[in-house]
């Protein structure tokens, strides 16, 4: 009877269980399961004296020697002028539980990296991959009965057809290998693809193909859409012009199968870049070169498995956007999530690197992750991903949190429900109240261009208390162009300290937002609706924020038609909304660090 009455109280309770005040910040919570408490890691011994993170307890198997195997690819059609067939080749390593008839599921590296240089210095294709690749599931993961596969995309290392990067047959290939893995004799059928970068994007690639063995992905840092990473609202990033040139080294390797790996409509890579660049608006045909290559929108309801997203908060290399970006209005880890998708993620302060890079994220710059760097390692990385794999590849134990454990820019963790958090409020600035050069912009007008930039200084968002900033920040800035283009590049800064806190970029030819070029028409007023790459920072009490506007920043090129073109900034018809949130400081999660790394010395 009281064990009726208890749990009649419980269930009565449950739907108040996510009310946790004014805010939707995840508190914590007793957990009595199979592993610690994630409240309870910084209190544990963990193992952080090599360069990666490991797991609480070893596993008992051994890996047993490498096997390799080559998939043949029907690849009729798939290329104009290439090959009716073409190989993927894999090496792969068992845990010993499968010489006893044991079934295990599958963590897949899909890479173009594993074989290149010229002949005689190549890496073996039976080597594990070293550090937070291949290593580091070999050491984790291969002993508690995971097998490890390291899949070579078209044309790299032995695997056959053309390098069609990031294209449909690059997709092709890379599906055929996880159909092949899901139905082996020695395979529960379940398949994981793990990776950070590109490895990061053929998780990505795969999940477009929807293949019923694929159970989870883990992009970390991965590319989700070419488009978007090589250009900014329209701004083109200096890798833009020459991306295909710089996996050169990944195809070539000086024998007579190189020139097969190049077929004729994969050279388009070679003109996309330069064509968008140059023509905007008048480049309809290289629409179709840069949709072919996205993929996260293919993949949502076409992939059924779970995400555990990873991303830098502070990466140049694959930026944040590629996580909560997407077409205006879309923020593609909240769409997923949306749509049924068990979604958990890691964002840190991090530049492109794993969680547990300490020696990476021992060389962050101040604004650029460098005030978190005492507070940014997750030695517990493995941990965190082993209990993932354990439930979505084995079906054991309980169900992860699918939460967002989040990084400030002052080193803080947290976790949230999913971010931006649900309860995130906009905080309007209107930009004609601000200064410049201590003068009241008010009703001015301003060059942006060639030599001219323009600093707006605007007063503390709140005398008498710390201000949260964390989402993506929405900046509409009317300009008049003398030009049919031009640009701006934003970097946002803490006023009193002069620590950047972010950066927005946009060419006017692509001022609605998004990846669709407008034709802009010289003299007349534009407004440029521009969005900050996400932030998660604390702006003290009295701070206010800068804005400095130049032509263009960091890696980005120069506008097309620079040093013809510039644009008057108008302050008066120009907002800044500020994401900001509200927390109590129940949420902040204290995590396990080291001694030795990341300048904790």
């Amino acid at each position: 009877m009281r064990q009726a009455l208890f749990l009649t109280v419980l269930l009565l309770l449950m739907p108040l269980s996510g009310c946790f005040g004014d805010n939707d910040a995840v508190k914590p919570m007793e957990d009595d399961g199979m592993y610690p408490a994630i409240w309870e890691r910084h209190t544990l011994d963990w193992n952080w004296t090599g360069s990666y993170a490991r797991v609480l307890e070893e596993g008992p198997h051994e890996a047993l020697p490498v096997q390799e195997a080559t998939i043949e690819v029907d690849t009729t059609g798939t290329w104009e002028g290439g090959p009716n067939s073409a190989e993927v080749h894999l090496s792969y390593w068992l845990p010993s539980n499968t010489e006893a008839g044991e079934q295990v599921p599958v963590i897949a590296v899909v890479s173009p990296y594993f074989d290149y240089g010229p002949v005689g210095s190549q890496s073996s294709p039976t080597n594990v991959v070293s550090a937070g690749r291949g290593e580091f599931i070999y050491d984790n993961f291969v002993p508690h009965g995971y097998a490890l596969a390291q899949v070579a995309v078209f044309a790299t290392e032995e695997s056959t057809g053309c390098f069609d990067y990031r294209g449909d047959g690059e997709g092709q290939g890379i599906h055929a290998a996880v159909e092949w893995l899901g139905t082996q004799n020695w395979s529960n059928g379940h398949v994981a693809i793990y990776g950070k970068s590109y490895e990061g994007a053929t998780a990505w690639e795969a999940a477009a193909q929807g293949s019923q063995y694929l159970k989870t992905i883990v992009p970390i840092s991965g590319t989700t859409a070419l488009g978007p990473l090589l250009y900014k609202n329209g701004s083109a990033e200096a890798r833009s012009q020459v991306m295909h040139s710089n996996y050169g080294s990944s195809i070539l390797d000086y024998d007579s199968d190189d020139l097969d790996n190049m077929c004729a409509d994969v050279l388009e890579g070679f003109l996309a870049g330069p064509t968008r660049y140059g023509l905007g608006e008048l480049d309809p045909y290289m629409d179709n070169y840069y949709d072919e290559r996205s993929h996260i929108d293919k993949a949502l309801g076409t992939y059924n498995g779970s995400i555990y997203w990873v991303q830098g908060l502070q990466d140049w290399n694959v930026d944040p956007h590629q996580v909560f970006g997407g077409p205006p209005g879309t923020n593609w880890y909240q769409e997923y999530i949306d749509n049924g998708y068990d979604v958990a993620g890691m964002i840190g302060q991090w530049e492109h690197n794993y969680p547990d890079q300490w020696s990476k994220h021992n060389n962050q710059d101040s604004g650029y992750g460098g005030e978190a760097i005492h507070n940014m390692t997750r030695w517990d990385w493995a941990q965190d991903l082993f209990e993932w794999f354990e439930y979505y590849l084995k079906g054991v134990g309980e169900k992860p949190a699918l939460h967002a454990q989040v990084q400030r820019n002052d080193g803080q963790w947290r976790i949230e429900e999913t971010w931006p958090p649900h309860d995130m409020e906009f905080h309007r600035i209107e930009l004609s109240s601000c200064m410049s050069s201590g003068v009241w912009v008010g009703t001015g007008s301003f060059v942006v261009g060639g030599d001219d930039s323009l600093t707006v200084d605007c007063g503390p968002i709140s005398e008498d208390k710390n201000t949260y900033i964390a989402g993506l920040a929405p900046l509409r800035l009317s300009v008049v162009p003398n030009f049919d283009g031009g640009q701006v590049f934003i970097e946002m800064r803490d006023s009193e300290t002069g620590v950047r806190l972010g950066h927005a970029t946009m060419d006017i030819r692509y001022h609605a937002g998004g990846y669709e070029a407008q034709t802009v028409t010289p003299g007349e007023v534009i407004d440029m609706m521009m969005e900050f790459q996400a932030i998660d920072a604390v702006l003290p009490a009295g701070h206010g924020l800068t804005f400095h506007m130049t032509e263009t920043g960091e890696d980005y090129l120069q506008p097309a038609c620079s040093p013809t073109c510039f644009m008057h900034v108008l302050p008066s018809m120009s907002t800044f909304d500020l994401p900001v949130i509200d927390r109590d400081g129940s949420s902040i999660l204290i995590t396990p660090q080291g001694d030795d790394a990341a300048n904790n010395q």
